[in-house]
């Protein structure tokens, strides 16, 4: 299923449709300020298994990220310093994924070796609203593309319908989306380190 949303002013009706297959289960492809993504509700065990089988990972091998309304509640999920808090108040909401250290709230399918976590807050309408109506944080990882077309299959959600339309409940057209990935920052050591250079620049 295809449904259209804009950006700019998400339809309220739309979204708690969209909240009500989360919580029963469902997995869906939305946008973000960057590339579109794969999510599903990070308390729902299988349907974190069904994003690992589409991404072709074992679960407690996968480094997933979460979507977040805001920093308010991110202390259930990962331990932040005070420092942190600061730096990532200063980047998001943006095109930004800070690694955290784990808490043990995070649902144990998703506890891998490393037990760390990505954090996102994207500057997207859409994104906030379904994770606003949801309650709590969406399980996230970016829509890989197939074979060679990489700029069409990230960018235009048409494609991504035809290629993944099959594989989850939901794909949300919110527009073409970007082909460059969110910037990683691990703040999981005594330094806070760039691991990737993606959308948003970071010093």
């Amino acid at each position: 299923m295809l449904v259209r949303l804009f950006e700019d002013n998400p339809n309220d009706r739309e979204i708690r449709k969209i909240v009500e297959l989360l919580r029963n289960g469902g997995v869906i492809i939305y946008p973000t300020d960057t590339i579109y993504a794969i999510g599903c509700d990070i308390n729902s065990v299988k349907a974190v298994q069904r994003v690992c089988a589409l991404r072709g990972v074992k679960p407690e091998k996968a480094n997933f990220s979460m979507v977040c309304r805001d920093l308010s509640n991110i202390a259930t999920y990962a331990k932040v310093s005070n420092e942190v808090f600061r730096v990532m108040k200063q980047y998001l909401p943006g095109p930004y994924t800070f690694v955290l250290p784990a808490t043990s709230k995070l649902p144990n399918v998703l506890m891998n070796r490393r037990k760390t976590i990505g954090i996102r807050v994207p500057n997207n309408f859409i994104a906030h609203a379904i994770v606003e109506e949801l309650g709590g944080p969406l399980l996230t990882t970016s829509v890989k593309a197939k074979d060679d077309d990489v700029l069409e299959y990230i960018t235009d959600p048409e494609l991504i319908h035809e290629a993944y339309g099959k594989l989850v409940d939901l794909v949300i057209d919110g527009g073409y989306g970007k082909n460059v990935p969110s910037t990683v920052v691990d703040c999981t050591g005594d330094e806070i380190t760039l691991v990737r250079q993606g959308l948003g620049e970071f010093d």
